[in-house]
C-alpha cells in the first residue's frame, strides 16, 4: 500500500513539474502592487505633463510628472527614459479648482473642495489594446477655516497619489 502511494506521489510531482515547465515561456510578469508588465517591456518614458488648467499653480505640473515618474519606477522594475520608451506616459492638468461644499444654514461652506484633473495618454508599443486616452479627477474637502494657501501643498500631494494610482492601475493593474 505504501508503494501505491509513492507511485502516486511520484506521478503527481511528474505531472505538475510537466505542466509548470511548459508554461515557462508564457509568462508574465506580476508584482505586489497588482501590476502585470510583460517581461518584454523594459522601459518607460514620462513626459512633462503640462499645466492647461484656467487657474495654474507654478509648481503643479513639476510636482505631479516627478511624483508620477515615481509611481512607477517604484512600483515596476522598468527603467525611465528620455526617449519614446516601450511604454510612454504624457498628457497636460486640465483643471485645478477650490469650491464651497457643506452649506450650513448661514449660507457659509463647512467645508471646501480642491479637485485636481487631468487628462492622460498611455502608449504600450508591445501591447496597443492596452492604449488609452482618458480623463481622471480626484478632490479632497478641507475645512473652511482653513485658508487654501495654509493646507494647499498638503492637499496637492494627497491628490496627487490618488491621481497616480488610478493612472497607474488603469496602465498596468489591467483593472
Amino acid at each position: 500500500m505504501i508503494s501505491s502511494y509513492k507511485t502516486k506521489f511520484y506521478e503527481l510531482v511528474l505531472i505538475l513539474s510537466f505542466f509548470f515547465t511548459s508554461f515557462e515561456s508564457c509568462k508574465i510578469s506580476y508584482s505586489f502592487t497588482g501590476a502585470s508588465v510583460s517581461p518584454d517591456v523594459k522601459t518607460i518614458s514620462i513626459q512633462d505633463i503640462s499645466n492647461q488648467a484656467p487657474l495654474v499653480v507654478p509648481t503643479l505640473s513639476q510636482t505631479f510628472t516627478e511624483s508620477l515618474k515615481d509611481k512607477f519606477l517604484s512600483q515596476t522594475n522598468l527603467q525611465l527614459t528620455d526617449s519614446y520608451g516601450d511604454l510612454n506616459v504624457e498628457g497636460e492638468i486640465t483643471g485645478y479648482s477650490t469650491q464651497p461644499m457643506a452649506i450650513q444654514g448661514n449660507e457659509t461652506a463647512a467645508l471646501n473642495r480642491l479637485t485636481i484633473s487631468v487628462r492622460i495618454r498611455f502608449t504600450n508599443t508591445k501591447d496597443e489594446k492596452q492604449n488609452f486616452d482618458s480623463s481622471f479627477s480626484r478632490y479632497t474637502d478641507y475645512e473652511s477655516s482653513q485658508s487654501l494657501d495654509s493646507v494647499e501643498e498638503e492637499l496637492i500631494k494627497e491628490i496627487l497619489e490618488q491621481l497616480n494610482e488610478d493612472i497607474f492601475n488603469k496602465a498596468l493593474a489591467n483593472w
